[in-house]
């Protein structure tokens, strides 16, 4: 949800709704104090599911949005407040939580003993772990202008995790490609987080952008910018091109199977990936000068605006059912 409400508030930011923005802004402080303590809740009272959720091969890979909420949040804190130091604290945060998930979760996942078939363990949902990689490149490249000494190594940073992400999408969405083609497929396992898929390679695009736009001749991103260039524009036209496909996947899953809409909490994981396309093309146009793509950005922003609300909606409504029922 954070992250979700955190890029449709900055695409209203770069498309020029500054109350629809500033406003998504206040709920995403709101969503991430309670969505924290509500976990710390969890961990405490339920501490020994908790643990088993982080190492298991279906639920461990959802922690990674701990890490993209925050740096998301930590973009909104540097570009709608100008508050640098509170974005400047989520940032390190975000590496913090990066660093231990990472190698606390692959690591579980790896030396399990018994794992579950493929069919079963892997989903989209995996790829919020290369969002989350790019989340804290995004963030730190943002920020990088700020740190005098220290531009160049947080730069360098910035653009090792960029790689890195690059690296780890290919390799889970190889499985996730060969999941798809060669084992059967249910309605049911056409989940939301599914869109994913192209959120992990728009946000990918954002923070090359990022990178490209924070050279100033004195770096090494200077020397490699037709390789940042070139692989910015090789993730944008991967992301575009899975929109097509997703959206005949779900006419199949609920119009030809009739798998019926309902809200579900994964619905979160739709609109993070409208939300980040729509700010990826602005800032993809804007920064390399390609005026012919403004048009998806003005369109797109309306669509994550749309379904933004319904999922919003959704949820209230949800909580308030669940409510009644428990007085009950």
């Amino acid at each position: 949800m954070v992250m979700a409400t955190g890029i449709v508030s900055l695409a209203c930011h770069f498309i020029g709704y500054e109350h629809v923005s500033r406003l998504l802004f206040w709920i995403n402080i709101a969503a991430y104090l309670i969505l924290w303590t509500l976990n710390g809740l969890r961990a405490t009272l339920y501490t020994r599911r908790f643990f088993g959720d982080l190492i298991d091969h279906g639920q461990g890979v959802s922690f990674f949005t701990w890490v993209a909420a925050t740096c998301v949040l930590g973009n909104q804190f540097l570009l709608i407040a100008g508050m640098r130091g509170v974005a400047t604290a989520l940032w390190v945060l975000g590496i913090i939580l990066w660093f231990v998930l990472t190698y606390t979760i692959f690591t579980c996942i790896f030396t399990l003993p018994e794992k579950p078939p493929i069919i079963e363990a892997l989903h989209g949902g995996w790829l919020v772990s290369v969002v989350a990689t790019q989340s804290v490149s995004l963030l730190g490249s943002m920020l990088a202008s700020g740190f005098e000494i220290y531009r160049e190594s947080t730069l360098f940073f910035a653009l090792t995790m960029w790689l890195g992400g690059g690296m780890l999408y290919i390799w889970i969405i190889s499985m996730i490609f060969y999941r798809y083609a060669f084992l059967p497929m249910k309605p049911s396992d056409l989940s939301p987080p599914y869109w994913i898929n192209m959120g992990a390679m728009a946000i990918s695009t954002l923070a090359g952008v990022s990178l490209v736009a924070a050279a100033d001749g004195r770096h090494l991103l200077d020397e490699l910018q037709p390789f940042l260039k070139g692989f910015t524009l090789l993730f944008w036209a991967t992301a575009t091109a899975w929109i097509p496909m997703l959206i005949t996947l779900g006419v199949w899953r609920h119009v030809l199977k009739r798998y019926p809409i309902t809200y579900d909490l994964q619905y979160w994981a739709l609109v993070f990936p409208l939300g980040m396309y729509t700010t990826c093309t602005y800032r993809l146009e804007e920064q390399l000068d390609l005026p012919y793509l403004q048009f998806i950005p003005n369109i797109f922003v309306w669509l994550a605006l749309i379904v933004w609300c319904l999922t919003f909606a959704g949820m209230l409504r949800s909580g308030v059912t669940l409510s009644s029922r428990t007085t009950d």
